[in-house]
């Protein structure tokens, strides 16, 4: 019988924290370290083209393909939830767009009670990472692993949008991620020269070639394997057979917001109740595994452009083709681009400290970016096909989920509730965003294009008929996080070090971890954190 392997450290999945976390654990040469992933290698070239996110991220590739339950505030809709399945991690078939929150999110972690997660002292873990094309300042860096550089489109509509913005008295701001996070402008990308820049190209590949590094792929992680309070390896299924590995040190969970509890809870770790009445036996009583779960909701609003210069010209299935050589051979062209570039984060009423309401705006109707492409040859009204659409919700939701069980089969997918627009808050702040969205494209900026409001459409105007379309058609932005939250409460599951509460030898470095969402797209938050982890290991 061969004898079960033995390492320093184990990282259960190659996602956007654990590639950081592989990277900075081999530097060492003296440290042997496994990466576990589930899903495959990101080998399809199609990856690496932004504009072809969406079918990617709407597919069942490379994904696990989850689904919420029944959300009791959305109409008992179920909402899919991709998260990557392949190394990169959801990084591999994201959005791309590089936000990092607002400073005032990080300071409310610090005043929790977590040392070393304020906003000074989470900025040096950004700048570590970044290597920015175009920005190098106190907020950037250019001499890191992970690409970013400003938005590559050049539609004319997002440049409305902006000036749309200023005339409604907003500021306009160059840079999300510099001193002020608020007003109106375009992201910056994880694309370097026009291709998908995922954490397994940025971290990961630099690192495969050392002898210290041992990346297996499709292994589906079972269990922890645990002697008293001491997590000492994993069991993980691969091919069909079982196998086990060990870890002298560290074992961090890097599997996302799904898997990370989902690990704990079939280990025994978790809510002692919940996993007896599913026929586990609890090994360790930790109520908050698998709770707070929070995650961006937002509305797709959009109106009919009456001049024909959206993306609905630029992404004709005749012009696919040749569009996808371009992108592929030479890093130009519409599909080196991500249809969601122009944005704006406001504030829904004065007095608050930060804003509330994060906007996406895309010079196209929903249908034209998710690829379902008209037939050329056929005479449309220019109406039905030209149009601009805005995504918008609150950044900081007060609604709460969780994530738990289905059973004790290790292959059976958890179930997600994420009670979705629970909080009447919830509701008030989008209400407040859809009217404030309405005067926005209302300016000026926008009289020559601005056509007709296809949704929610003008005929509702009250709370009452707007809190209806949003329960019917309000949807997720993809950015769950929390449900292994950092802290010191009692629903705590890890400290302020990822250590888990009460088992030695095990840690957590996702965005499970975040107490409190952060304002904005969560990518490189996770990175981020992938970076905090890596730091308080190595300075151990």
């Amino acid at each position: 019988m061969s004898a079960t392997p033995e390492f320093d450290f184990i990282i259960v999945g190659a996602g956007s924290a654990g590639c950081v976390l592989a990277n900075r654990l081999s530097k060492n040469p003296a440290n042997r370290v496994l990466l576990l992933e589930a899903g495959g290698k990101d080998r399809n070239p199609l990856f690496r083209l932004p504009m072809l996110m969406g079918k990617l991220f709407h597919s069942g590739i490379y994904n696990w393909h989850y689904h919420t339950e029944p959300e009791p505030y959305l109409n008992g809709r179920s909402l899919y939830w991709p998260r990557g399945k392949v190394l990169g991690g959801t990084s591999t078939i994201n959005g791309m767009i590089y936000v990092r929150g607002n400073r005032h999110d990080y300071d409310r972690w610090s005043q929790l009670g977590l040392p070393g997660w304020s906003y000074d002292e989470v900025l040096p873990a950004f700048r570590r990472s970044e290597a920015h094309i175009q920005r190098k300042d106190d907020f950037h860096n250019a001499e890191g692993e992970l690409t970013v550089c400003r938005a590559r489109g050049h539609n004319p509509l997002m440049d409305v949008f902006v000036e749309a913005g200023q005339q409604a008295g907003y500021p306009m701001n160059d840079d999300f991620n510099g001193a002020s996070q608020e007003g109106f402008g375009r992201y910056d990308f994880t694309i370097r020269k026009g291709k998908r820049w995922s954490t397994s190209w940025a971290f990961l590949r630099p690192a495969m070639d050392r002898p210290n590094l041992t990346i297996i792929t499709g292994a589906e992680t079972t269990r922890l394997i645990l002697e008293g309070n001491r997590a000492v390896g994993v069991e993980y299924l691969r091919n069909g057979t079982l196998a086990v590995a060990r870890a002298g040190r560290d074992i961090i969970l890097s599997a996302g917001v799904v898997n990370s509890p989902k690990a704990l809870l079939l280990s025994g770790i978790g809510p002692a109740d919940e996993l007896r009445a599913i026929g586990i036996n609890p090994i360790h009583d930790l109520p908050g595994v698998g709770k707070n779960l929070q995650d961006h909701v937002d509305c797709v609003m959009s109106w009919e452009c009456r001049e024909p210069i959206t993306l609905y010209g630029e992404l004709r299935a005749d012009k696919l083709i040749p569009a996808v050589a371009q992108g592929m051979l030479f890093g130009e062209g519409i599909t080196t681009t991500f249809p969601y570039e122009a944005g704006a984060f406001i504030r829904s009423h004065d007095g608050l400290v930060a804003p509330d309401i994060q906007l996406h705006f895309m010079p196209a109707l929903e249908k034209t970016a998710n690829l379902h492409f008209p037939n050329p040859f056929k005479k449309e009204a220019v109406e039905a096909n030209h149009g601009f659409t805005l995504r918008v919700g609150p950044v900081n939701p007060a609604s709460r989920g969780e994530i738990t069980l289905r059973s004790k089969n290790p292959t059976d997918k958890p179930k997600i509730q994420a009670n979705y627009l629970q909080s009447d808050f919830d509701i008030r702040t989008m209400i407040s965003g859809i009217r404030l969205t309405r005067d926005i494209i209302g300016q000026k900026a926008f009289e020559r294009y601005r056509g007709k409001e296809l949704a929610p459409g003008p005929a509702s105007v009250s709370d009452e008929d707007l809190t209806k379309w949003l329960r019917a058609t309000a949807m997720t932005t993809f950015h769950p996080v929390g449900t292994a939250k950092m802290g010191t409460d009692p629903m705590a599951v890890v400290d302020a070090k990822l250590k888990v509460h009460g088992i030695e030898g095990l840690r957590i470095a996702d965005a499970s971890i975040m107490p409190i969402i952060s304002s904005g797209n969560t990518n490189a938050p996770a990175i981020m954190i992938g970076e905090k982890c890596a730091e308080f290991i190595l300075s151990a």
